[in-house]
């Protein structure tokens, strides 16, 4: 049986953010710089959850895993490969599923917990 100790805090204040620039060749506007708090990790790999970060800018995504995510705080815009766009701001949940391809454009500096299914 599993009990308190098993549970995961999400507290960024606790742990040290992992910090990386957006790849040169996805892109578009900037080369923000990402950082990620870690907070979750099954033991087979495949399930994750923690809190995510970005600097202003835009770059290309490909999705090849199920994102659930909650946004905190900030202004991005979500677009697909076609163009249509999503509106982000504290409060917007998502579900992003495995093949979604488009871009993320922040705005104003947009942080997100996530949780995230790699099938």
């Amino acid at each position: 049986m599993l009990g308190l100790s098993e549970l995961t805090e999400f507290d960024v204040d606790a742990k040290v953010s992992e910090d990386f620039l957006t790849p040169l060749e996805r892109c578009i506007r900037g080369q923000p710089v990402q950082r990620t708090w870690s907070l979750y990790e099954s033991p087979d790999d495949r399930f994750f959850a923690g809190v995510w970060e970005a600097d202003p800018g835009c770059w290309r995504i490909s999705y090849t895993e199920q994102e659930y995510f909650r946004i905190l705080s900030g202004q991005s815009i979500l677009r697909d490969a076609n163009g249509a766009e999503c509106r982000l701001r504290a409060g917007t949940e998502l579900l992003i599923p495995a093949g979604f391809e488009g871009e993320w454009d922040v705005h104003e500096t947009t942080r997100k917990v996530y949780v995230i299914y790699q099938p």
